[in-house]
């Protein structure tokens, strides 16, 4: 589905020096894969390449097969949707206005909404527990619920692919869970691909099965979760020491500060 092929960026800003390099990365359709590594690693500037925000100075990103590069920004719209971490709106959409924004790519030029694209809104909400909620402004309920507004107004899109960065974060213990098991069902019922950057290893080691271990704007690892997810590398990357335990299929990381 997704095919990077050596790509290089780095910011328009001598402050900045920070530089993303050689990345080569292929994603099929159906998975769910998450990206970890410390503040300054690459992880939401590579989102933000794929999403289309950046442009790489060099390489190339296939999306089925088709140079990204020939796609129209409204084609892409369609294909992949995107569910930023910060979700604050100054003006004080409602929650069904949030999520009806996703519509966008499909409204024709006097961007009505049809009685499909409603149909859909109000399916998205419901799916995502929210429906209660569509009269209230995204400004005035919590954090989970403004999160489970913002994957619902990707869900409309009617995506391929789903980027998330860091979904799950600034919110209480019971809304990442729930954020985590939505992103789950998204994947094994609708089939949606799933790119997601978290810094919840926990969380991360038991949802989805592959894992793209970033440090200094390259991939240091991509391989499954239980491959990723040991003492040595979480001790180079994230330089804390570690201690992996495993029960079956569940895997659990207790993380200690390197002194």
């Amino acid at each position: 589905m997704l095919e990077l092929k050596g790509l290089n960026f780095r910011y328009n800003n001598p402050e900045n020096s920070f530089e993303l390099s050689n990345i080569n990365l292929e994603i099929s359709p159906g998975e769910f894969v998450t990206i970890l590594g410390p503040n300054g690693s690459g992880k939401s500037t590579l989102l933000n390449l794929i999403s289309g925000e950046f442009r790489a100075l060099k390489g190339e990103i296939l999306f089925n097969n088709k140079p990204y590069l020939e796609y129209k920004r409204k084609e892409i719209a369609k294909r992949i949707s995107f569910v930023p971490q910060k979700y604050y709106s100054v003006y004080p959409f409602s929650i069904y206005e949030i999520v009806a924004m996703g519509r966008t790519p499909y409204l024709n030029f006097l961007g009505f909404e049809k009685e499909e694209d409603i149909i859909k809104i109000n399916e998205a909400l419901k799916l995502v527990g929210i429906e209660h909620l569509k009269n209230y402004s995204i400004n005035s309920v919590s954090g989970g619920e403004a999160q489970r507004a913002f994957i619902a107004r990707a869900i409309v899109q009617d995506p391929e692919l789903m980027l998330l960065d860091e979904p799950n974060a600034h919110l209480d213990l019971e809304h990442q869970i729930s954020i985590f098991n939505l992103l789950k069902s998204l994947n094994q019922e609708k089939k949606l691909t799933i790119l997601m950057v978290s810094h919840d290893i926990n969380l991360a080691a038991n949802y989805g099965k592959r894992m793209i271990l970033m440090k200094q704007g390259q991939i240091y690892l991509d391989a499954e979760n239980s491959k990723v997810l040991t003492t040595e590398n979480i001790q180079k990357v994230f330089n804390v020491d570690a201690k992996v335990y495993t029960y079956g299929k569940n895997i659990n990381v207790a993380l200690f500060p390197n002194n």
